[in-house]
């Protein structure tokens, strides 16, 4: 990774975009593919699509540009914010944290409360629900605090980008700023190797509140074939203990991952295999048998059926403030999938032969 697609990384990652609020994000994604897309254009919700013109068939390279998050749900009389969730947020993580409100005003900052070890029953360690959870932003009463927040602001993780060892780093919003990095920078390095395909590359939204945005873009997008990007579970962490084989054999670091079953078309599974084996770059494979969870589940059913793909990033502690992955593997990604733009070319679609 260069220090211009790292800048690109480090500004995804560091701009909030809880679902719903993902305009700041996409702007920057914009004007990245703006720099080699032959057309660029938004829709009414914000999803965002990028075009890089060529022949038969049309691809797309598709990630989602939302973060879980929290939200301002009420105000108590002395000036605690309570809370709700925005999308998938895990009440074992929320507490003690720095947090972030975003207002029309600008950032309020604050910290989720947590009651002393010293002042907590241990005989009585439940876990408290995201909605019985509060926001300490330092006033002393709800007229204070109604100054400065509104019901409805959404709230985000105050974490840093932090550098592990090697190509790995720690954030919050890895899923999936990663993703939309891998789908820009696909559509870059297919454009710059001048593939005779035709590649879209999608940002969409609200993939955390069920896939909303791949729903909306799926509708009317004119590919034959449309790979979403997303993060999958690493399994190589001591605390998934004695179950790791119950999740797969995904390991962070060792490439991309490719998914079979459910919404995976076998032939385009099929060229994404061949594309990465031809080339010696590295993929893990991952047994889908039901859904993905992921915007390949809305794009294979938009249209009568679109060929679709999930293309799995690995990430550790999915979720968290302090997800965890490599960048070695988003590299690997976007080649493999700059390379199934170009091996793809020519052909006429992706339907199984029966």
């Amino acid at each position: 990774m260069d220090e211009s697609t790292r800048e690109f990384l480090d500004d995804l990652l560091t701009t909030p975009s809880p679902s719903g609020f993902e305009a700041d994000v996409q702007r920057i994604w914009v004007d990245y593919v703006s720099e080699f897309a032959d057309e660029v254009r938004t829709d009414e919700y914000g999803n965002a699509v990028a075009v890089v013109e060529g022949d038969d068939p049309a691809v797309a390279f598709t990630g989602h540009a939302d973060e879980i998050g929290l939200m301002v749900n009420s105000v108590d009389d002395e000036g605690f914010v309570r809370l709700s969730r925005v999308g998938g947020t895990d009440r074992t993580v929320s507490k003690g944290q720095h947090v972030e409100i975003h207002t029309d005003d600008g950032i309020v900052r604050g910290v989720v409360g947590q009651t002393a070890i010293h002042l907590r029953d241990p005989e009585d360690e439940e876990l408290e629900d995201i909605a019985e959870q509060h926001v300490d932003i330092g006033v002393e009463s709800e007229t204070e605090a109604r100054e400065l927040v509104d019901v409805g602001d959404p709230i985000t993780f105050d974490t840093p980008i932090r550098e592990l060892e090697g190509t790995r780093m720690a954030a919050r919003g890895m899923d999936n700023r990663v993703g939309i990095w891998v789908a820009a920078e696909a559509a870059r390095r297919a454009a710059e190797s001048d593939v005779d395909a035709t590649v879209y590359a999608v940002s969409t939204v609200q993939e955390e509140l069920g896939k909303q945005g791949a729903k909306m873009v799926g509708f009317d997008l004119p590919v034959d074939a449309a790979l979403a990007v997303d993060v999958t579970h690493a399994v190589d962490s001591p605390d998934l203990g004695k179950e790791k084989d119950q999740h797969g054999e995904v390991e962070l670091g060792a490439g991309p991952v490719v998914a079979r079953g459910s919404s995976n078309h076998p032939e385009v599974v099929r060229t994404v295999r061949d594309a990465a084996s031809e080339r010696d770059l590295p993929v893990q494979l991952q047994a889908s048998g039901r859904s993905t969870g992921t915007d390949a589940d809305a794009f294979y059913t938009s249209q009568g059926g679109i060929p679709s793909l999930n293309l799995g990033l690995p990430n550790r502690y999915m979720h968290t403030p302090v997800e965890v992955i490599d960048t070695d593997d988003l590299d690997a990604a976007a080649d493999v999938l700059a390379a199934f733009a170009a091996d793809s070319a020519g052909r006429d679609g992706f339907a199984v032969d029966i």
